[in-house]
This record gives structure tokens, sequence and C-alpha cells, in this order.
């Protein structure tokens, strides 16, 4: 069994006006202390109103969703106990006055000189799945093949709908916010590892960014695990749905590392068509079309048949079939996140956006 691990990214939210509350450095000292959460699960980021988590290696979904489950927990109580809420939502729906502080390490500051604006900006919440791979080889071999799934993959997984208070029109305008750093969205086709590492090398030489890990690909390989690191997600309402993306993720890589064994030919995606389709998966999510590896629009319903049939061999041997299958079936039932935070907005305004974001964030 591959192994894998998710990291979630969470607002903490003044609990009536949902605007976001620079309380990181209490949340943290409350979680870590706690029973629930170990020290190194829960980590800053670059803003005082994010926090984010991170579970133990796992070898089954069950895994993924329990350590998810348990975190969120532990956060929640935490943040309860100092006057404000945790959120899973991938962009902060209403922002304060005044920007957000940035955490003060040496990193996050000099970001904060480099890109003004756009760190104040930052009040986004994502989802990584990392996936084990044998070496940097084969884990490059994989970025190039699952590259035209990011879209799909994006569409799913949407739950930033809302900025400022008002309806953006995309179902991810995390996507967008984030596309903004230098190097951003879906990653290039590597002529092999050597090429991936002259890329990144020649990146960091530019000074444009300070690091590697300012290399913001929708997928890499990361520099602190043996892993591939999908980065396309918004955080998901719900640990199960979380869960379930980690099992399409892992199914996406497994497929990618048997077909590069078998010398399954790979024609690339255009660069352009690619950055295209993620743009168009991020305005709409499921509710209209997405493009294909075709290059061509395809209705969603179809994209997710095909995204199925090229994964559910894996899947089946895994054994998440059934539970990823059935959660995609209730996703498509209910709607994407994006879907549930605009009618939870219609239906009963900001409190019952707020019971949503915040609410469902602790539940099965």
């Amino acid at each position: 069994m591959i192994s894998l691990g998710v990291e979630e990214e969470y607002l903490l939210v003044d609990p009536v006006t949902a605007v976001p509350t620079p309380l990181v450095e209490d949340v943290s000292r409350t979680a870590g202390l706690g029973a629930l959460a170990e020290r190194g699960e829960v980590q800053d980021e670059l803003l005082q109103a994010q926090i984010e988590v991170a579970t133990p290696v796992c070898e089954s979904l069950d895994e993924i969703g329990g350590h998810l489950l348990r975190l969120r927990h532990a956060l929640a109580s935490a943040a309860e106990q100092n006057g404000c809420r945790i959120a899973a939502t991938g962009a902060a729906p209403l922002r304060g006055m005044q920007p957000v502080p940035v955490t003060p390490t040496r990193r996050y500051l000099r970001m904060e000189v480099d890109a003004g604006q756009l760190v104040d900006e930052q009040l986004i919440c994502g989802m990584h799945v990392h996936v084990g791979v044998p070496d940097p080889e084969t884990g490059v071999a994989v970025l190039n093949r699952i590259r035209p799934w990011l879209p799909t993959l994006l569409a799913m997984s949407v739950n930033s709908p809302l900025w400022d208070g008002l309806d953006t029109g995309f179902a991810s305008w995390r996507t967008i916010v984030f596309g903004r750093w230098p190097v951003s969205g879906p990653p290039p086709h590597f002529d092999g590892y050597p090429d991936y590492e002259r890329r990144l090398d020649a990146l960091v030489t530019s000074g444009v960014i300070a690091d590697r890990a300012q290399v913001y690909w929708q997928a890499r390989l990361s520099d602190r695990y043996p892993t591939v690191e999908v980065r396309c997600l918004d955080v998901q309402l719900r640990a199960d749905d979380a869960a379930m993306l980690a099992g399409v993720v892992r199914a996406l890589v497994a497929t990618a590392i048997a077909e590069e064994k078998a010398g399954v030919e790979l024609t690339p995606w255009e660069p352009e068509i690619l950055h295209a389709a993620n743009w168009h998966a991020a305005r709409h999510g499921l509710n209209g079309t997405l493009v294909g590896r075709d290059g061509r629009p395809h209705s969603s319903g179809d994209a997710l048949c095909a995204l199925f049939q090229h994964i559910t061999p894996v899947l089946e041997e895994s054994g998440d079939l059934r539970e990823v299958n059935a959660l995609v079936h209730r996703m498509l039932r209910d709607g994407t996140p994006a879907d549930r935070q605009r009618r939870a907005l219609a239906d009963g305004g900001l409190p019952g956006l707020i019971d949503l974001i915040t609410g469902t964030t602790t539940s099965d």
C-alpha cells in the first residue's frame, strides 16, 4: 500500500462576524498542550489568522479521516477557549478593516517585504496530499502523468466562492489569489529529474523567489519527504471529503507509477491549455464543463467518469473504491462545498454561512 499524508489549513474567525482573528499563537499553544494533538501536528502559517495541521504518515483512508477529525476537534476546542472558531473554507468570506499581521518568522517577514498586498490577501486555505514515491525520478514521471487531471481534482474540491462579503463568481477564489505568486499553477512537463532540479535551481538563482519552498506549483516533489505533493485542492468542509480526495490523489499517483513502469506513451499537454483548463475549473467547479485530456470541453459528469475509469483498477486493488464512490455520489447529490456555501448564505445569511464553515469542520 502506498503511504500518504494530508496537510490542512484553516482560518481563525470571529464567531459572530466571521472576520479573521490573529489568535494563532494562543490557539496553537492551547492545542499543542492538549490531549488530542501533538505539538508537531499543529503549525503556524503565513498570517496570524491561519493555522495548519499535518497528519502522520498513513496507509488507509480511515486513518487519514480519523486523524483529520481528531486534529479538527483539537483545534476547534482550542479556538473556542480563545474566543474564536476554526473555519474550513478556502478563502475568508469577509475581511476586517486592517490587514491580519504576518507570523513573525524571518521567512514570512521577508515575504511581506517582497510581496506587500499579496501577502495581506493570503487569507486562503488549501489542502495538500503527500503520496509516497520510491525515488525522485519516479516522482517526476508521476508529476508529468498527473498534470492533466489537476483541473478535475480542483473542480471536485472547490470551497471558496466568497470574498469581501460578495460572491466572486468563482467556485475557487483561492486558486485565483494563490495564482498571483510568481511560480504557481499547474507544473510544466519535465524531461526527467535532472531537468526538474535544474529548473528549480534556476528559479531560486533568479532571485524572484527566496527558496525552493516558494515554488508553488499545484503538484511538486516535497523537499522534506519522499513524496509527490498535490496542492491544487481547497480545504474541505468535512474531514471525510478530505479523505476521499486523498484517496483519489493516491490512486492517480499509483496509476501513474504503473503506467511509467509499463512504458505507456505520454503526450504532454500544452501548458497554455492546462492553465486555461485550471482557470476554468476554478471558475465553474462542477457546474458546467471541464477541459478534457483532448483539450476540448466536456460535461463535468463526463470528466469525472473519465477520471474514475482511469483510477478504478487501483481503487479496487487498494480497497478504497466503495468509500470513494460513496463520498463522490454524496458530493454530486449535495453539491460541491462552494455550492453549499452559496446556499448557506442565501438561505441563512451570514449566521448560516458561519454555521456551515465552522460547524461542519468537525463533522465526520
